[in-house]
Order: C-alpha cells, then sequence, then structure tokens
C-alpha cells in the first residue's frame, strides 16, 4: 500500500489522506484547516475523479469540512463512518455553508453529499475492493473511529483523533488488540512537555476562577466546539452547580451547540454505560437541564446588558468565528471579565493569539483591545505525550509511524524519542510514501 498526503503533514488540520493499491484509491478524512485564512487539502481535480470511497474518522471540520469542495468537484462515491458521525456531519456543514455566503457549494450539493453516507458499525469488519477496514473507537469525540485498513499483507492504522482517558461522556479509545504494521498518528500533544496535568486539580483551578468571578457582574466567556468539548465543559458546569461546589449562575448556550446535544442525545448508546444508567434510571436528563439557557440571537445584546454573573458557552472553539465573536467585542473591554480557552488553539488562529497574550485583535475589520482575563485549562479530547506512547507500545507488530496533525517542533520531539525502536516519518505535504 502507499499513502500520499494532502494535508495535516507538519501542520494541524486539512487533515486528508490516500491510501492506494493497484486496484483502489480511499480517503481517510477530507477536512479544511481554519485560521486567518481557510486552506483546503493539495488534492487535484485528477486525483479526485481517482478516489475509489472517502472514510471519515470523526466530524470535526479539519477532518471532514472539505466534503463538499469534493462534491462540487464531482466526486461522486460513497463516503463511509459510523451513524454518529454522519448525523454530526450533516449539522455541522449546514452550519457552515449558513456563517459562509462565498462558497463553491449550495444546499443541493449537501443532498448530494447526504445521499452518499454509508454506516459502518464499530469493530465489524468491512470489505472494500482488495481492503479491508475496521473502525475502532477513538474516545474523541462521538462516534470518532481509529480506522484500519489492510490489503491482507499489511495493515495501516489512523488515529484521526485520539483520546485514551474517559471523560463524563465517552469511553477512552479501544486500544485493545490493536495490530498494524504503519501507524499514522496525530501528535496534537506530541511535544516533550505535553503531559496534562491532573485532571482534578484543573477542575479546582477552573472551578475557584468561575466562582472568583461569580461575585460580581462579571461575564465569563467560554468558547468550545459545538462538537466534543461543548458538551464536556457543559456537563462539567451542571455537575459542580448541582453538587454546590459552584455558585448557581445563569449558563448561556449560543450558536449549535444546543442542536449536537440533541444527536448525542439520541445516540447515548454510544456514551458511557455510567451516563445511561444515570438517564434510565433516574427522572434526571442532563442533556436538557435547567442550568442551560439556550440564546436566541436576539437576546445576545440582553445577555451583554445584563448586571447579573454569567457564563457563555458558544462556538467558534479556536476564535476563528461565530458567535463567540459578538460576545468578544463588546465584553473583551472590561477587565473584570474572563475568556477562558477549554481546547486547542491552532496557530494562526485568534485564540492562540490571545493565548500567547495579544493586547489587541481586529473583529469584523476593527480593532477590539483586550483587556479581560484569558485564561487557559487543558480540558482535552486528545492524547497528551504519554497516551501517544501508551497506544504505540500496545500495537503488535508495528515498524512503521508517520505523524501527523501537529506543529512540527512537537513532531520532531517525538520522533526523537520514537525513533530507536521504530522508523518514523514526519512526511511533505503532497508526498507518497511506502506503507
Amino acid at each position: 500500500m502507499k499513502i500520499k498526503f494532502f494535508g495535516a503533514a507538519q501542520e494541524v488540520g486539512r487533515s486528508c489522506i490516500m491510501i492506494s493499491t493497484d486496484r483502489t484509491k480511499i480517503l481517510l478524512d477530507s477536512g479544511i484547516k481554519l485560521g486567518k485564512r481557510e486552506e483546503y487539502p493539495l488534492i487535484d481535480d485528477e486525483e479526485i475523479r481517482q478516489v475509489d470511497a472517502i472514510f471519515i474518522s470523526h466530524a470535526h471540520i479539519d477532518h471532514m469540512g472539505f466534503l463538499p469542495f469534493l462534491y462540487a468537484k464531482h466526486y461522486q462515491n460513497n463516503i463511509f463512518a459510523t451513524k454518529p458521525t454522519i448525523e454530526l456531519i450533516n449539522v455541522l456543514l449546514s452550519d457552515y455553508l449558513k456563517i459562509n455566503s462565498d462558497l463553491n457549494f449550495d444546499k443541493n450539493i449537501l443532498n448530494s453529499l447526504n445521499a452518499k453516507f454509508r454506516i459502518i458499525d464499530y469493530k465489524k469488519e468491512f470489505k472494500f475492493r482488495d481492503l479491508t477496514i475496521k473502525m475502532i473507537p477513538a474516545g474523541h469525540i462521538l462516534g470518532s473511529a481509529l480506522i484500519s485498513v489492510s490489503d491482507g499483507k499489511d495493515t495501516i492504522l489512523y488515529t484521526g483523533d485520539v483520546n485514551l482517558l474517559k471523560t463524563r461522556l465517552l469511553n477512552g479509545a479501544d486500544i485493545k488488540n490493536l495490530q498494524a504494521t504503519t501507524l499514522i498518528t496525530e501528535t496534537t500533544y506530541g511535544g516533550d512537555n505535553d503531559i496534562f496535568p491532573d485532571e482534578k486539580k484543573v477542575a479546582k483551578d477552573m472551578l475557584n476562577s468561575i466562582n472568583e468571578s461569580a461575585k460580581t457582574d462579571s461575564k465569563i466567556i467560554i468558547p468550545s466546539f459545538a462538537v466534543g468539548r461543548a458538551q464536556e465543559i457543559l456537563f462539567f458546569l451542571d455537575d459542580y452547580i448541582n453538587s454546590g461546589a459552584m455558585q448557581k449562575i445563569p449558563i448561556y448556550v449560543d450558536g449549535m451547540i444546543s442542536k449536537v446535544m440533541r444527536i448525542y442525545r439520541h445516540n447515548v448508546i454510544f456514551c458511557r454505560k455510567e451516563l445511561q444508567s444515570r438517564i434510565l434510571m433516574s427522572d434526571y436528563d442532563p442533556f436538557k437541564s435547567k442550568n442551560f439557557k439556550i440564546v436566541e440571537r436576539k437576546t445576545r445584546t440582553e445577555i451583554i446588558a445584563s448586571q447579573e454573573p454569567c457564563m457563555i458557552v458558544t462556538t467558534s472553539g479556536m476564535l476563528s468565528g461565530g458567535p463567540v465573536m459578538f460576545y468578544l467585542s463588546r465584553l473583551a473591554g472590561k477587565k473584570e471579565n474572563k475568556l477562558i480557552l477549554v481546547g486547542y488553539q491552532a496557530q494562526g488562529t485568534m485564540g492562540r493569539d490571545l493565548q500567547d497574550g495579544a493586547s489587541r485583535v481586529t473583529i469584523n475589520n476593527a480593532p477590539v483591545d483586550i483587556r479581560l482575563s484569558v485564561e487557559t485549562y487543558r480540558i482535552s479530547a486528545h492524547a497528551d505525550r504519554r497516551q501517544l506512547e501508551m497506544m504505540i507500545s500496545k500495537i503488535r507488530g508495528l515498524k512503521n509511524i508517520f505523524l501527523v496533525h501537529g506543529e512540527i517542533t512537537k513532531m520532531q520531539q517525538f520522533q526523537a524519542k520514537l525513533k530507536d525502536k521504530y522508523n518514523v516519518t514526519i512526511p511533505q505535504l503532497n508526498q507518497e510514501y511506502e506503507a
């Protein structure tokens, strides 16, 4: 088998990788790269026409946002993913189209796309031409999967995004009995210093910060990905309010988070058994908590004008667009307010700029001075360096590793750690390699 990288090589974003044999060409993921400008996979029209199928690891824009562009370029074959992933893709792409007016596709393309989705169940081998595909729970977000691709002789394992630790909603990745000759792994947190702090300490520090702000009329903005991080954060806040550990203040939920919450609820069978039992065995459904207040566009100004403290959980997670820009532009000038970052902030995004201490940003072509405090609490759905090493150690028969979806310095550090035991490559964009 051969591997070609149209994206995610020496960068975070636009994951798009071709696996090919003499008979078959498939894509693993088809994402875009968000930042000050959007970037797309470096796949040309001729290569698109050669693709026999697409397999999607999970429903984040950087792993599936290029799908409608492919159909606009006349790709006509099927797209395979788990049931929750397909449902989430439909919602996210519809929202993406709604907030971007200059795209080269419309609802007709989305409808064509929707007709091409095919469900793959976890852990069931799926024969596609001369390849055998298997989806394995990845623990990252609802429906996320490691993708195993075998030609009968060798096996490639692609992580997509992976998390080994259980969260409030999901179990960690299923890494039992993994076997592969080649691994393509994300390295979002693959650097030498990417060891996550104790989860309880992070929760305590964040809780103290929120309670401190709740004593005043401060507003706390929590930007979050609509899928995954938002649900974890909302459950975190809900649990602490219900336990009395957190002062009860309004939690406003803005953007498409509420739509995604409904999909999570409808697919709760894919969540942790403890969460399923919690819903079935009691009258309390955390997906429908009374602590959450769903925001209508017309009420945003009222939230800003209110003198009461509150939390605003809203999209987008890296401040690359969405309702968070409205709140930031109006709340940034007051030093008592807070911006709490809970997810990865990619290079080139406003979230990363603020995390690095930017004192001024531009929103809607207007300068905005940043006086509110910016805090980061690492509540991640990605594996850290230790988890990545543990996963790799569990893979039987592993010889080759390709490092993707990370910053180049982190990849180099991880390569140095692994190179004595494995053949480790940091691939280049648009380059093809033997598996």
